[in-house]
């Protein structure tokens, strides 16, 4: 019964056997209460609501040779206080039909894909943040995924490409090497591509820096971006009163900017909603700051303050 303590207290009938235990022996150990039933062979050694990682280990287990995938292999070891089914991969020859509460995907590359050191085994973060990608359905959930793996530092957007260019049928190919691409530019968030597609690059703005590193008073951060000398933060919090109330604030505080050179903080109804407008009043900012590039129309119907000619809110 030792084995079961490096799985979290939860353990197979083949591997009791193969530790000596007899048939009966098990039957005496369920009997008792020792052991309770999770899944067809496998068994946890308490009574109780079993815990993510017991659920996990159970599902691998039940399912062996088998591995944490997908979103269950994202979240393990950091976020485990979830509910929800435990996804696990399987060899592409494998057809299982899983119990309640575990998700089963068959994959050709199954057994290059995984860790098998890890406890439980998984399938590469890479790969887990790739396919948990893929099948999003939205274009900001799919950005989300990938820009959050990397501003976790947990990898690389490098480490996803190589990881990606490994992979031949992965779908939706060219759109995922241009977001790994502009995320390799320092967008680690949503609203921060927002504004690197919206905002910057749709209306000529200037290139900025990204994940600008900041030491003060001991601690180290990081600005979302600068350009000159003025400071863009992106600011996707949504925890005032309301979400109105929140949006009416960091337009104020953009106003304010405009009037006295602070720091710009940018949320979603700026990137999102009125990203002609922002642009215009940024340009205003970059301007002050000694910029003398010129400004685009991101369109035919772009409303920023200025034609296809020299910006008028500068003139």
């Amino acid at each position: 019964m030792r084995r079961h303590h490096d799985q979290d207290g939860v353990v197979a009938r083949r591997q009791l056997l193969a530790d000596g235990l007899t048939p009966n022996d098990v039957r005496r150990l369920l009997r008792r209460r020792e052991l309770t039933v999770v899944h067809d062979g496998v068994y946890v050694d308490h009574t109780g609501p079993l815990t993510w990682r017991q659920r996990a280990w159970a599902a691998v287990l039940w399912a062996w040779p088998a591995a944490l995938w997908g979103e269950s292999a994202l979240v393990a070891g950091v976020d485990e206080d979830r509910a929800g089914p435990v996804h696990v991969g399987v060899a592409h020859a494998r057809r299982l039909s899983p119990p309640d509460g575990v998700i089963v995907t068959r994959a050709r590359d199954f057994a290059s894909r995984v860790q098998w050191n890890l406890a439980p085994p998984r399938v590469t973060y890479e790969d887990a943040v790739l396919d948990v990608a893929a099948t999003a359905r939205r274009f900001v959930d799919q950005m989300a995924v990938l820009a959050d793996a990397v501003g976790s530092r947990r990898t690389t957007s490098d480490r996803l490409r190589a990881r990606l260019d490994s992979r031949p049928r992965f779908p939706r190919r060219a759109l995922f090497e241009r977001l790994l691409a502009d995320i390799a530019t320092g967008t680690h968030s949503v609203l921060e591509h927002g504004y690197l597609t919206r905002v910057e690059r749709a209306h000529g703005l200037p290139p900025a820096r990204r994940q600008v590193r900041q030491a003060s008073g001991g601690s180290v951060r990081y600005r979302d971006a600068e350009v000159g000398r003025v400071v863009i933060e992106l600011d996707g919090r949504l925890h005032h009163s309301s979400v109105g109330g929140r949006d009416r604030d960091l337009e104020r505080d953009l106003d304010t900017a405009v009037a006295d050179a602070a720091t710009v903080r940018l949320g979603w109804g700026q990137v999102f909603e009125r990203p002609c407008a922002t642009a215009t009043k940024l340009v205003m900012l970059f301007v002050r700051d000694g910029w003398e590039g010129t400004p685009v129309p991101c369109g035919a119907e772009c409303s920023a303050g200025w034609g296809s000619g020299s910006p008028d809110v500068i003139g």
